[in-house]
């Protein structure tokens, strides 16, 4: 297997990442999203992160886009503009390869280096241990869980909410 590129997402990746999103919405539980989104959705998606502070990183091996991470709008208030939400996709092909870990630390990196930010939050369906474990071994601070807040799959699920002051 080749190494892992991390570079900013194009507008060539955006299909790509699509991809991967759409996967865990109809197999699994990463997101709570019940419906496929679309490309012209993540278009929007892709122009939306194009700020200091809400951005997008892809990794790639072998030219291929594998994984990516990305920093959104936490909330919409004012009052939250130097907080941003973190998500991390990993190609179903390419899990447990370390991909989300490089993701994870060059997403950090860059957040402390934006002096705009603050508070990264993450929020995690309840039961993905891989996920809080990247979490937990990046520093993130467990503050809550919110029970059955969302319906797939045929059960409630949980979400557990992560923070790191950067």
């Amino acid at each position: 297997m080749s190494e892992l590129v991390i570079r900013p997402i194009t507008k060539n990746d955006v299909a790509d990442c699509l991809d991967i999103y759409n996967y865990e919405v109809v197999n699994g539980v990463a997101t709570l999203d019940l419906e496929p989104r679309t490309l012209p959705e993540w278009q929007k998606w892709f122009e939306t992160h194009q700020t200091a502070e809400h951005c997008i990183f892809v990794g790639l091996m072998d030219d291929v886009v594998v994984g990516y991470a990305s920093l959104s709008p936490y909330r919409t208030k004012d009052a939250f503009k130097s907080t941003v939400e973190l998500s991390i996709y990993i190609h179903q092909g390419y899990r447990g390869k370390g991909v989300a870990s490089k993701l994870m630390a060059h997403i950090l990196e860059y957040a402390k280096e934006t002096e705009t930010l603050h508070t990264i939050v993450s929020v995690i369906t309840a039961g993905n241990a891989a996920s809080t474990a990247l979490h937990e071994r990046f520093g993130f601070t467990y503050c809550g869980l919110t029970p059955q807040v969302g319906f797939k799959h045929g059960k409630y699920q949980d979400t557990e909410t992560y923070a790191l002051l950067v």
